[in-house]
């Protein structure tokens, strides 16, 4: 089977005052993108949203909150949505040069470790990132490099592209920039925002786990994954 992934990111500067990085997506087969889109877009149109216009955690408010947890609700009603996230910790204390690697190296290292857990060698996919600056290519490039290899994929017919793509263009990828989010507010552990607070709390109602620990691998509908550095 066919599968698109749509991927992005929160708090992944190296100097943004947080201590932690989410990186993290949506799995969706191919067959269901237009729908899912669509289901999106109708949600949108029914809150006197203008369906192209972007959806993301930092717009989410009182005056919309019933659409955000609709859109929540979207996704947990379909079973063949996916969600799983890498949640970074310790990010002052990340010293990359002591392994020979750069901010930006270690930035996909994380980006691998999220997706090595969704691509099977039995299946094909398409992983949309959201642009992150204009050195993305040659980095998303070397990525769809590394999954390939090691799946012991030579052919490169598993992960068929990873693609830099505009979130506001695309609205699956909306979609997991609330999940990540939430995910990362709740592991910032802010209170500063009510409405932000009650979707934090209607994700972990629905998802039935904290979003601040890890799940097993075996939980596929909403994975979370904790990595911590080595110091």
């Amino acid at each position: 089977m066919e599968y698109n992934i749509y991927c992005d990111e929160s708090c992944h500067l190296p100097h943004d005052n947080s201590d932690v990085m989410i990186i993290g997506g949506i799995c969706c087969p191919k067959s269901k993108t237009y729908f899912i889109n669509h289901e999106i877009m109708k949600i949108k149109e029914k809150y006197n949203i203008y369906k192209f216009s972007e959806i993301k955690w930092i717009k989410v408010s009182n005056s919309k909150l019933d659409m955000y947890k609709e859109l929540i609700d979207l996704f947990f009603k379909y079973d063949y949505l996916s969600f799983r996230c890498v949640i970074a910790t310790n990010k002052s204390k990340l010293d990359p040069l002591k392994f020979n690697l750069t901010y930006n190296e270690w930035y996909y290292r994380i980006y691998y470790l999220m997706l090595k857990e969704v691509v099977d060698i039995d299946n094909s996919y398409n992983i949309y990132v959201d642009i992150k600056d204009t050195n993305g290519s040659d980095k998303v490039s070397k990525l769809r490099d590394v999954l390939n290899r090691t799946l012991y994929d030579f052919s490169d017919s598993t992960v068929k592209q990873i693609q830099e793509v505009k979130s506001d263009q695309v609205q699956i990828l909306q979609l997991s920039d609330l999940l990540i989010g939430a995910v990362s507010y709740s592991n910032r552990n802010i209170k500063s925002s009510e409405s932000r607070l009650s979707i934090v709390k209607y994700i972990t109602d629905k998802a039935d786990r904290s979003l601040t620990v890890s799940t097993p691998k075996s939980e596929l509908k909403f994975n979370i994954f904790k990595w911590t550095p080595r110091v």
